[in-house]
């Protein structure tokens, strides 16, 4: 229900550009939902598994059936250990899910709205900035490189320069009018080549018509792609972060963050699996109504802390280690002080 409601919203707000795409309704079945609609699973899976601990829970409490459970002897711990069981299984395929099936599926919604909805969105439109496929990063330790104007599809690119520095001196400059990715050789080929080599007060200038050139960089690394961390699995993310941590690469802690929050929601199923069945457990008038009502509002306040902890993180200074763990951590008090007023 909640998939089909999530898929009725995204197409009403998205008819005009679905039209512009002059795609058939097939081709957006296929380009974008089947990515679209594993994303709302991975997105909402805590949610569902709260709500179906609770409906059942609570239709138990309902009848009396949990009072029963603990008349007999069985003591409430005992009574939970199935819902940790459950809580552990479903929050290991959510992992699972997280860091290797779900950024298939990011990769299928992010490559169509790249190509098919950003170019009408003036607030991320950016490919006629001047400097859009502009890039400054780091080689190595000692090795700082630019490129203007690069094209990933000719994998070519214009005004490149490369500078060595050591003992915070530059002690090489090397600047050519373009740069190609030599496919055959896996090495960069520069054109038009002044090379300068400075050694304290004395500087040899050369010129080179051509020159292949080995650096540590390869063209896949030169993209400006919004949906990268989406989209790559969890150890490639990992290995992307430290690459360009390397290069000296800023805006890495939205990364971060999605790299920790991978590991930190499947630990919530478990968590909102243990606040579901304590809150569910105990028989009121009000019955599955009020159950699921207290427990939507949980949800939705477990929800907004973690979209709170994960703009402060990427806006300002916050740790992204514990942006993302901050929604669990807060919820693991709550849980405590439900467990302590529960019926046992």
């Amino acid at each position: 229900m909640f998939t089909l409601i999530a898929i009725a919203i995204d197409i009403s707000e998205k008819t005009d550009d679905f039209v512009k795409t002059g795609l058939s309704a097939q081709q957006i079945l296929t380009k974008y939902y089947f990515g679209f609609v594993p994303f709302i699973w991975g997105l909402l899976y805590p949610l569902f598994v709260f709500i179906a601990v609770i409906f059942f829970t609570s239709r138990m409490a309902g009848r009396s059936e949990i009072i029963a459970i603990l008349a007999s002897g069985t003591s409430f711990n005992r009574t939970l250990r199935p819902y940790l069981i459950g809580g552990i299984l479903l929050g290991t395929i959510l992992w699972l899910g997280n860091r290797y099936v779900l950024p298939k599926a990011n990769d299928i919604k992010g490559s169509f709205h790249s190509k098919y909805l950003d170019k009408n969105d003036p607030t991320k439109n950016r490919q006629y900035s001047n400097c859009y496929n502009c890039f400054y990063l780091r080689a190595d330790s000692n090795t700082y490189i630019g490129i203007k104007s690069w094209d990933p599809i000719a994998q070519s690119g214009t005004s490149f320069f490369l500078h060595r520095v050591k003992n915070n001196k530059l002690v090489y400059n090397l600047r050519s009018s373009s740069v190609k990715w030599d496919t055959a050789t896996k090495k960069w080929k520069i054109s038009q080549v002044i090379e300068r080599k400075i050694d304290s007060l004395k500087e040899t200038v050369t010129e080179h018509p051509d020159l292949i050139l080995k650096i540590n960089l390869k063209p896949d690394e030169l993209r400006n792609d919004d949906y990268i961390k989406d989209k790559l699995t969890t150890p490639e993310l990992a290995r992307y972060i430290k690459t360009q941590r390397m290069r000296g690469s800023e805006g890495l802690s939205a990364m971060e963050v999605e790299r920790h929050r991978r590991t930190a929601t499947p630990f919530s199923v478990l968590l909102l699996t243990f606040i579901g069945a304590v809150i569910a457990s105990k028989k009121t008038r009000g019955g599955s109504g009020l159950h699921l009502a207290i427990g939507i509002i949980i949800a939705s306040v477990f929800i907004i802390a973690d979209r709170f902890s994960t703009v402060f993180a990427t806006k300002g200074n916050f740790d992204p280690l514990l942006a993302a763990w901050l929604p669990n951590i807060a919820f693991i008090i709550v849980a405590i002080f439900l467990y302590r007023r529960a019926p046992k």
